[in-house]
């Protein structure tokens, strides 16, 4: 990469984006050789679209206007292109102003888009990387003349979200633009990645027609597979088998190209070698195909070589407007009736249902599918990723937000491309609709071979604390995900944490008291129904469990007795209650595991159907799922908190101390004691002073942020001991830090109490502890060039916290963090 001073090609501004209407496109800055392309570009602009940026007629461009075009410095002249497949489809630039005999910091800026690709967003994306780059070279206002009649132009620079002025002269409009971004300006790039990302996988996820490239006429071959599974599966649309030789393949006529498919195509399955998968790509970017669904293997996961063949493959896909699944993967499969799209190598596919699946395993996708299945479970879409090149679990967190078939998400990740991203998701997915879990490498924290990820670098509770701040239902392994999916997906959420059991067996009884003590749950006394209970006993105790006040939810427990038979209309009267309830009933109904038919509300298909009731091996599992679920309808009804607005903060002051030592070091920075205290000060935390309290006494605490590479801005909090050093008893949460999120660091840590009040101790000035992690919390949120900040101690008594010692690391980050950055798939 180039270091992205003036007149190097700034390649680090190259970025692959997603357009509105789910199809893709690349940026990158302009080049002197690109005359060829813009003069092609021209020529397919219509006088209209002509006139509205040169406010004249213009047929052609002169030699000399093609020169200057493309003859830029990526400083004071700079310009950015859109290109789908080797087409420039449109063109953003921006020429800085002269401030006396200087270069400003206002620049002129307009775009020019394709009439073709008008309306899929390109000139709002061309914008938020045009602005990124006019910071990064010191400019700070965009200045643009736009006609009144060019309304879309208009409407792109308003809906920016930056703050503008707007005036008209002489027949034009003139629009001025601040380039700081605003709340509102994130607000509206996200809101953007969000449809557009969204939008991506609705078109890979409801085809109208798919292609099987390499349906082989062996049995029991990749490509066969996937052409027989979704033959069986009753695809919708229209098949093709592509075969180099055969003229049929499972008795479907065959071609031997996707470019001789007489109709459109637009998902393609992909299951040749992987040295022959380049060449596919190309041919179904001729195709006009949407998607690609690469299930052959040899990329990423083999070593160096396929990992370059894999960034290839989705360079090319990218480039020619197509999303990727795969390499390396299961498949993906859409049970909705007007689809049933089956497009997966697994024998066995689970009937409708409320729950989207994620999995990054290919391997273990099979597995996955079965055991949904074998437990009941329906699901509305299944994605399996395989290496993750491109698509990911956050394309799919995006899908799942808008998609009223998805009732619940289940993620089993091996690893996590974009950490941050993944967070801010979930926490907004997870105020409407659970998502549960498994991050498998906890020993490790590792990178499995092929995935286009990082390793995280934090302790593994570390990221179980931030999977929980997201409200995200964290799970040791995949028979607690399905075991906590089962309820989530067709039992209503609990509204605290009391439950009743009912039982006939004092041993199944003794075993849920015990897992719901453990768990922290409120056990009410039990209904112990006897041996010989039979509908009659089980329908009135459940009825009084139901109406009682006091209960949040009911365990079911039921087992045959030693002697004689057993009233087999139990699970009737079970079902007459619980239909429309609005408490959960978790059930082990004679050992059975799922969703079995006897306590299961039929779909219309058979499958189960919201009200179902389900069932567990054993009393500790149902109670397990049910104290998981509690937890996460805790966490949804607890207040979202805010971040608030802090007195005695100088943002400013502390960005020019930032930036003048770092100005002077071209090394990561070791501050003084003197410096570190100078930047609190700027948050209005005073370090070696004393604040409201004695010298003595109180419980010492321990503040650390750093700059982690793959979550951006992490608070910790701890004591400032060594049992807490040693038991690694910390709270983390990533910055910015809600008023709710600081209180619940506080008294996250197991040794909370001593804090608290332990043992009739007078507890310290929790509320100056909260203050101090949001002051501390804004400082690294503010300045990623913080790289790591350590308060220790912070010493804390009932009458206030004073900051004993702090030490501070700078250094140069890569980059913007995500927020700031301009959308691109990564």
């Amino acid at each position: 990469m180039t270091d992205g001073r003036a007149g190097a090609y700034p390649d680090h501004w190259e970025a692959d984006v997603v357009l509105t209407d789910g199809g893709t496109a690349h940026l990158r800055p302009i080049r002197p050789d690109d005359g060829p392309l813009l003069r092609a570009f021209y020529a397919r602009l219509s006088p209209e679209s002509i006139y509205y940026r040169f406010f004249s007629p213009r047929p052609t461009l002169s030699d000399r206007e093609v020169e200057h075009f493309v003859t830029v410095d990526y400083d004071n002249r700079v310009a950015l292109i859109a290109t789908i497949g080797t087409a420039m489809v449109a063109v953003v630039r921006y020429d800085r102003l002269a401030d006396g005999d200087k270069p400003g910091t206002t620049a002129e800026v307009a775009f020019l888009v394709e009439d073709a690709h008008q309306g899929r967003g390109l000139g709002a994306v061309l914008l938020e990387h045009i602005a990124a780059a006019a910071r990064e070279r010191g400019v700070r206002r965009f200045v643009a003349s736009v006609l009144p009649e060019n309304r879309r132009m208009t409407r792109v620079f308003r809906e920016a979200g930056y703050r503008a002025e707007q005036r008209f002269e002489e027949g034009v409009i003139e629009l001025v633009l601040d380039l700081e971004p605003t709340e509102t300006s994130v607000e509206v790039m996200a809101a953007r990645e969000h449809r557009a990302e969204s939008r991506s996988i609705q078109r890979l996820l409801f085809p109208r027609s798919v292609a099987v490239i390499g349906a082989s006429r062996a049995e029991h071959s990749v490509g066969r597979t996937v052409l027989r599974n979704l033959l069986h599966g009753d695809f919708s649309g229209p098949v093709y088998p592509v075969h180099p030789t055969a003229t049929a393949v499972a008795g479907v006529r065959a071609y031997a190209s996707v470019l001789d498919i007489p109709d459109e195509v637009d998902l393609a399955v992909v299951a040749v070698r992987a040295d022959a998968v380049h060449e596919v790509v190309r041919q179904c970017a001729g195709k006009g195909v949407h998607g690609l669904v690469v299930v052959s293997s040899g990329f990423g996961e083999t070593g160096p070589e396929g990992r370059e063949r894999q960034e290839e493959l989705v360079r090319l896909a990218r480039a020619n407007g197509m999303r990727v699944v795969g390499p390396n993967c299961l498949g993906i499969a859409n049970t909705d009736p007007e689809v049933r799209l089956n497009a997966t190598l697994a024998p066995t596919m689970p009937g409708r249902g409320p729950v989207g699946f994620f999995s990054q395993s290919g391997a273990l996708g099979i597995a996955i599918l079965q055991r949904t299945a074998e437990r009941g479970l329906g699901l509305s879409t299944f994605v399996s990723a395989g290496n993750r090149a491109d698509v990911s679990g956050n394309d799919l967190l995006q899908y799942w937000e808008e998609d009223p078939a998805t009732k619940a998400v289940l993620l089993y990740l091996e690893s996590l491309g974009n950490p941050r991203k993944f967070a801010r998701l979930a926490r907004r997915l997870s105020r409407r609709k659970p998502i549960v879990a498994v991050k498998s490498g906890r020993s490790t924290q590792g990178v499995p071979l092929g995935h286009a990820a990082q390793a995280l670098t934090l302790p593994d509770h570390a990221v179980s604390a931030l999977f929980a701040q997201a409200g995200v239902i964290r799970v040791e392994n995949l028979a607690e995900l399905f075991d906590v999916a089962q309820l989530l997906a067709y039992q209503p959420l609990p509204a605290g944490d009391r439950i009743a059991i009912i039982d006939n067996s004092d041993s199944l009884r003794l075993l849920a008291q015990d897992a719901a003590i453990a768990h922290g749950l409120e056990v009410r006394p039990p209904v112990d129904l006897g041996p010989r209970a039979g509908a009659a006993e089980y329908e009135a105790a459940l009825a009084e469990a139901l109406d009682d006040d006091r209960v949040d939810a009911v365990v079911a427990l039921f087992t045959p007795p030693t002697i004689g038979g057993y009233d087999v209309r139990v699970p009737e009267r079970i079902m007459k209650l619980a239909a429309g309830g609005s408490k959960p009933i978790v059930a082990t109904y004679l050992g059975m595991t799922g969703m079995p038919e006897e306590l299961r509300v039929t779909g219309p298909d058979g499958t189960a159907a919201a009200g179902s009731i389900p069932s567990y091996p054993a009393p500790e599992d149902a109670v397990r799922a049910l104290a998981y679920v509690i937890r996460y309808a805790q966490w949804r009804r607890r207040p979202q908190g805010s971040v608030p607005d802090l007195p005695n903060v100088d943002r400013k002051g502390a960005r020019t101390l930032v930036e003048g030592w770092l100005d002077s070091a071209d090394a990561p920075v070791e501050a003084t004691a003197d410096q570190a205290a100078a930047l609190l000060r700027c948050y209005g935390i005073a370090v070696g002073e004393q604040i409201a309290m004695g010298e003595h006494g109180g419980v010492r605490t321990r503040i650390s942020t750093r700059e982690d590479p793959a979550f951006g801005a992490i608070v910790s909090f701890g004591l400032a001991d060594e049992t807490a050093a040693l038991l690694d008893d910390r709270a983390y949460r990533l910055a910015p830090l809600t008023d709710v999120d600081a209180a619940e660091m506080v008294r996250a840590i197991r040794t909370a109490p001593l804090l608290l009040g332990h043992r009739g101790a007078d507890p310290v000035d929790v509320g100056a502890l909260e203050e101090l992690l949001l002051r501390v919390a804004r400082l690294a949120d503010d300045l990623p060039e913080v790289a790591r900040l350590e308060l220790d101690p912070v010493l804390a008594d009932a009458s206030g916290v004073s900051v004993r010692r702090a030490s501070l690391r700078l250094h140069r980050p890569p980059g913007p963090r995500q927020e700031l950055a301009p959308r691109r798939l990564r």
